[in-house]
């Protein structure tokens, strides 16, 4: 489908349906590869949980298969922060506005998982659920004062990128400020250990790490 249009490019997106049409909605960002298959299998398995799940693109069409490739689409989509953003914003009007969507979460992993928080920090009358698999974090308490989105946050003790040292911290920040979070580190699980795909993946964290996920977007989004 087309969600949005930046700069006169049409900006296309994944859309799973549910069997049976309802009145939520989620919001899907990529790893830092890109809206590849696993993505949108992510999408299904959301659409199978009963909500229409907009996977978006913040490559806009373009697709990392090596590890180059993808740093260099993800450093572009960073220096490209107000393009992104806006991205997001009409990606989040599709669903409300096209689609019908009473409630919207949002979800990301890796490099989607930063998109994730960004989102719900950005359009916070917007998102009613926020999951982050793993992204990058914002630990300032004013700078997460605007979060209005219960949080779940889905981390790995193993992960040198997001150390728990940070997560930890951006618990206390939520907490702080008064904010609904549940945070689970897995002890065994390192970064993306939840891409069945990858060779990272951790079967056992990853599963347990869904069952909350869907159980989080039941709770918030119906």
């Amino acid at each position: 489908v087309t969600y949005a249009r930046l700069g006169g490019a049409e900006i296309g997106g994944y859309l799973a349906r549910p069997a049976e049409a309802g009145r939520s909605a989620v919001l899907v960002i990529h790893e830092w590869w890109g809206l590849n298959d696993n993505i949108r299998a992510m999408a299904r398995r959301l659409a199978d949980e009963g909500h229409l799940a907009l996977a978006v693109d913040l490559y806009e069409g373009e697709v990392a298969a090596d590890r180059d490739t993808a740093r260099r689409l993800a450093t572009r989509a960073r220096e490209q922060t107000a393009r992104g953003e806006e991205n997001m914003r009409q990606a989040l009007a599709y669903l409300r506005h096209e689609m019908g969507a009473e409630k919207v979460g949002v979800i990301g992993w890796c490099f989607g998982g930063g998109w994730s928080l960004a989102t719900a920090l950005n359009e916070p009358e917007g998102i009613d659920a926020t999951v982050i698999y793993y992204g990058r974090l914002v630990t300032e308490e004013e700078e997460l004062a605007p979060l209005a989105s219960p949080v779940l946050g889905i981390f790995g003790a193993l992960d040198g990128g997001i150390p728990v040292a940070t997560v930890r911290q951006f618990e206390a920040a939520l907490e702080a400020l008064g904010k609904e979070a549940a945070i689970h580190v897995y002890e065994d699980a390192d970064h993306a250990f939840a891409n069945p795909t990858g060779t990272r993946y951790q079967a056992e964290a990853a599963e347990d790490a869904w069952a909350r996920t869907v159980a989080f977007f039941a709770k918030h989004l119906g």
